[in-house]
């Protein structure tokens, strides 16, 4: 299973055995994984990490691969806060990636709710 914390250091260019920025790191993991459950993924009652023990499959089931983008939603917006590129132009195209990428997590949870059986009295 993959860690959060982990996964996210590794794209940022951070070793897993490089704790000094677990804290800041972890924190903007958190306020995405927040904004992720504003817009109807991952647990309804919330998710946040504390360490590198939580994984990818606590936040979303194994068997919604349609929302494994996710993860590329996080990263990017995790970079931003995190290390953001000097350049306007690749900020700028990581905005527009990330607003892709949040169009279409939100489109994916919602194809992805169970849908409830609408009970008719006879």
């Amino acid at each position: 299973m993959e860690s959060i914390l982990t996964s996210i250091k590794k794209l940022l260019g951070i070793s897993e055995t490089d704790t000094s920025f677990d804290t800041d790191i972890t924190m903007d993991i958190n306020t995405e994984l927040a904004e992720l459950t504003q817009i109807g993924v991952g647990p309804s009652e919330g998710f946040s990490i504390e360490d590198a023990t939580a994984v990818w499959t606590d936040f979303i089931p194994n068997n919604i691969k349609k929302l494994e983008f996710v993860k590329s939603y996080v990263h990017l917006n995790v970079k931003l806060i995190f290390d953001p590129p000097s350049s306007s132009a690749v900020i700028e195209a990581i905005n527009r990636k990330i607003d892709k990428l949040e169009w279409r997590i939100q489109v994916a949870a919602d194809m992805a709710e169970p849908k409830e059986e609408v009970i008719q009295n006879e």
